[in-house]
């Protein structure tokens, strides 16, 4: 038995230059795999997507509703990190601040990557269509008037498909 578990009978022709090429190839190969067996591991973490429902006990949001004399009904829904108050959250505004600080002093032509809100939209898309289900606001479906997606805040205007029923405008007239 030579080291590294690499069995060698007694009355092998190998050299000590062969056992250790061996042991050599058999560490090469016992690393690679170990290395591609990582990174897979890696990029399987780095690659999972975030659930909208992460989101669901750090988020504030607040429904409003406007029945108008016609019978157009429109919302507003409003949706903000419930830690963006700590002081060590960056604050949209401050956030563009350090982008217009960062691009003066680059003097390349790279230009700032924008945060991905990618999730964070998902998550008052959601909240809006839970909001809607459970109210009955917009029954019929809506047509979106604005969207405002910041970091940590959002906005979302529109208008319900149909009119108001004098069950909604006792229901939501404020």
């Amino acid at each position: 038995m030579v080291g590294h578990g690499l069995y060698i009978p007694c009355n092998s022709n190998l050299s000590q230059t062969d056992v250790d090429t061996k042991i050599i190839r058999t560490d090469m190969l016992n690393n690679k795999i170990a290395l591609m067996l990582s990174l897979t591991l890696l990029t399987a973490c780095a690659s999972k997507k975030t659930d909208p429902e992460d989101f669901k006990l750090s988020v504030k949001d607040r429904f409003s509703t406007n029945i108008k004399g016609d019978g157009i009904k429109l919302f507003t829904y409003k949706a903000q990190l419930a830690n963006l108050a700590e002081p060590d959250f960056p604050l949209p505004h401050n956030e563009r601040i350090e982008q217009v600080k960062r691009k003066s002093r680059a003097q390349s032509g790279k230009r700032y990557k924008q945060p991905d809100l990618s999730d964070w939209t998902q998550q008052i898309e959601l909240g809006l269509s839970k909001t809607l289900a459970m109210t009955g606001y917009c029954r019929e479906g809506f047509m979106e008037l604005s969207r405002i997606i910041e970091v940590g805040r959002a906005e979302i205007r529109g208008e319900c498909n149909e009119g108001a029923t004098e069950a909604d405008k006792q229901k939501f007239s404020s």
